[in-house]
């Protein structure tokens, strides 16, 4: 479900320009702005000149208006119909003390219509604003175009990205990320710093699998929490040909988890699997974590806490569920083609069709009947953004890099979850990858929303993000 945006609204005003733009202009865009499902928070015209910002009066109420709602706000719209005033616009964010992202849009003027009864300055008015912003220490976005009437598609598609942005913000403050098992051996290439996670507000709980495999001893198989999961787990993927027994673990797993996760207030999940839960449980979390992804609570394997963040904000920018994958095999000469694969725990979302299998790499050491729990099926086709964060610890910083690309229907016979991506100069991406260090796993998601990612972490979460659809 579609979350409903709030945006906090500021009304550019000054004086000596026409005031009747600013009454109008106020209209105008919250009219858009409700037309668009988006509720708004703004002075009425009864507290504040036209409703608009320009004293210090006007600055404080607003800030106070602001401050009081600072919980409901996911980001706020400064709107300049005419030049505005500059020191209103910055004094009204900063009384605020609100933390979230700041859209700026300026109304054009008419070519035809340039007499000082009905001329803006907008155009000029918003470099004043942006610049004080810049002053204020106050991070902001821009509108695609410089000026863009509100009622425009083109400013409709400026309020979808800045609706992700937002999105994506909020859902990384005070975010908590679940550790449930320790990083296998194999792995130190998923190792992380929680520490510059803590730094951007992100903190990790952790949960040994010896409590997780303890509690799981507790349950009875008759439980109403676990009859409930099994009934969800069968009704999610085909489970023809899985044994019983094998779907009573997964759906005891998935209750543990679950309830931890309520407890600690953790929205995403990174779990470890290879080989522990297979050696001494008995099934793989594959379908567990699939149906956790698919409800938008990204869970990504190995302990990758880096890569479910990834998958997280790209679940936050789309509204759609996302993957792990591994970057994992070139596609026969096409350089810019390549096999993204994992075992898997892809959410149903991913797959043209999908089963409940055995996990076929495991099966040859630990045996078939201690690896059920796969969901097995071709990757869909269809737009692709992918996302990886990773934490710099030599240089302090989290950085990654995001792009978009495409999921293909190339032919491509193989186990697990797989799907042939064509990347733009995607040699370039796998040679940056390589140059810099950066993990195999990569978070992607049906979607384009790449350029809403990179503002968030880059403008509003300070993270250092290369972006490869920016690059020749």
């Amino acid at each position: 479900m579609a979350k409903q945006m709030t945006f906090g609204v500021i009304v550019g005003n000054r004086g000596f320009f026409p005031d009747q733009l600013a009454k109008t202009g106020r209209e105008e865009i919250l009219r858009v702005l409700a037309a668009d499902g988006i509720r708004t928070i703004a002075l009425t015209p009864e507290e504040s000149k036209f409703g608009a910002v320009e004293t210090p009066t006007e600055a404080r109420l607003c800030g106070d208006l602001f401050r009081k709602h600072r919980d409901e706000i996911d980001g706020v719209i400064v709107t300049l119909p005419n030049f505005g005033e500059e020191r209103g616009i910055v004094d009204a964010l900063r009384l605020s003390t609100l933390k979230v992202p700041v859209l700026v849009q300026a109304t054009p003027d008419r070519a035809a219509d340039m007499k000082i009864s009905h001329r803006r300055d907008s155009f000029c008015g918003k470099m004043s604003a942006c610049n004080n912003m810049m002053q204020y220490g106050i991070p902001y976005s821009l509108t695609e175009q410089h000026t863009v009437q509100p009622d425009s598609d083109a400013f409709r598609k400026d309020l979808a990205w800045f609706s992700s942005v937002c999105r994506v913000v909020r859902g990384f403050t005070n975010l908590r990320v679940g550790a449930i098992g320790a990083r296998p051996a194999a792995f130190n290439t998923v190792r992380y710093s929680e520490k510059l996670l803590e730094r951007s507000g992100i903190s990790v709980d952790t949960l040994d699998l010896s409590e997780v495999l303890g509690r799981i001893e507790r349950l009875k198989d008759n439980d109403d929490s676990v009859q409930s999961k099994l009934a969800a787990i069968q009704s999610y993927v085909s489970t023809n040909n899985i044994p019983l027994a094998a779907l009573i673990k997964m759906s005891k797993l998935g209750v543990v988890i679950e309830q931890w996760m309520q407890q600690t207030y953790c929205t995403v999940s990174a779990i470890q699997c290879w080989t522990s839960l297979e050696e001494y449980f008995g099934v793989v979390p594959c379908t567990v974590m699939s149906m956790m992804s698919e409800n938008l609570f990204p869970s990504a394997c190995e302990v990758d806490i880096c890569g479910t963040i990834s998958m997280h904000a790209l679940a936050l920018a789309s509204e759609t569920p996302s993957a792990l994958l591994d970057w994992n095999n070139n596609y026969g000469s096409d350089p810019d083609k390549c096999v993204c694969f994992h075992c898997s725990n892809l959410p149903k979302h991913f797959f043209k069709d999908v089963i409940m299998d055995f996990q076929a790499i495991i099966a040859g050491t630990v045996g078939k009947e201690n690896t059920f729990g796969t969901c097995v099926g071709r990757v869909k086709a269809g737009a692709m953004t992918y996302v990886r964060f990773s934490t710099d610890d030599f240089h302090g910083k989290i950085r990654g890099y995001v792009g978009q690309g495409e999921f293909t229907n190339d032919p491509l016979e193989t186990f697990g979850g797989a799907g042939v991506a064509r990347i733009p100069r995607l040699q370039k991406l796998l040679r940056l990858i390589c140059e810099r260090g950066f993990e195999h796993h990569v978070a992607a998601n049906f979607s384009q929303v790449a350029s809403s990612v990179h503002e968030a972490a880059t403008r509003y979460l300070g993270w250092s993000m290369y972006n490869h659809d920016l690059e020749n």
